[in-house]
């Protein structure tokens, strides 16, 4: 891992990421599901193009090539990335009308989608395929309608779509912070993905926290960072013993 992640943003106290366990992970998908239930990610009249699915928490199968009995298989869940280098941020560069925005305090790269043209630029600039185009009008079942975060609006036909890890829930955490009389800028939340996880295999919190288990496990030596060589920063981490993988994810999965 690089030594420098981060330290460009000395100024800021936090630096939310995730860590993310492949040899815990199972593949069942629960996290995918959570987090289009939580962020109102919609449905579409036909599901049977996937090439337009929508897709925050995308998961990928790898295998290593070989034949049995050696033959090895893993599920890698791939959100946004959340890249933090203030100079190989691919998608916040291409914007041209700045609806990709990174928060210099806590890191977290956010899409307002009532600025968005749809000029897909930041989907052809992501070198992580974490971004969506929103082909169709957002519809949901009658009886699913009533159960939408309230929190998250939905986004129209025409925009782009990505994981902003649950940054409602930071801004809930925030407010009752204050009303707390507490530091809003110190609050700990989970996003939807970390918290049904069921083999607990996704950590999410404040990188910059040396006593989080966030921080812990990014400097586990099983830990590594998918293409970390375009020196983007990405603030997602996984944990793997297997050797195989990491070559893959340093060839781009």
């Amino acid at each position: 891992m690089s030594g420098s992640a981060h330290s460009e943003h000395a100024e800021s106290k936090v630096r939310y990421g995730m860590v993310i366990d492949l040899d815990k992970c199972t593949g069942c998908g629960a996290c995918s599901v959570a987090c289009q239930q939580e962020n109102n990610v919609s449905f579409r009249p036909d599901e049977s193009d996937k090439l337009r699915t929508l897709s925050w928490m995308t998961l990928y199968r790898l295998e290593n090539g070989a034949d049995w009995p050696d033959y090895r298989a893993a599920m890698l869940p791939r959100p946004c990335m959340h890249c933090d280098s203030p100079h190989h941020s691919p998608c916040t560069f291409v914007c041209p009308v700045n609806a990709t925005i990174r928060d210099e305090h806590t890191g977290i790269v956010d899409h307002v989608a009532v600025r968005c043209i749809g000029c897909r630029y930041c989907m052809v600039a992501c070198p992580y395929h974490a971004r969506s185009f929103n082909w169709w009008d957002p519809t949901w079942p009658k009886s699913m309608e009533a159960m939408l975060t309230p929190e998250v609006s939905p986004r129209m036909r025409g925009v782009v779509e990505k994981c902003t890890f649950c940054h409602h829930r930071l801004n809930l955490a925030r407010d009752r912070a204050r009303l707390n009389g507490e530091d809003p800028d110190g609050v700990v939340y989970t996003p939807a993905c970390a918290e049904v996880c069921p083999t607990g295999a996704i950590t999410f919190g404040n990188l910059k926290d040396p006593n989080s288990d966030v921080a812990k496990l990014a400097k586990d030596p099983r830990a590594f960072r998918i293409l970390e060589k375009l020196h983007t920063e990405p603030k997602v981490y996984y944990l793997s013993s297997a050797q195989w993988i990491r070559r893959q994810s340093d060839n781009g999965l």
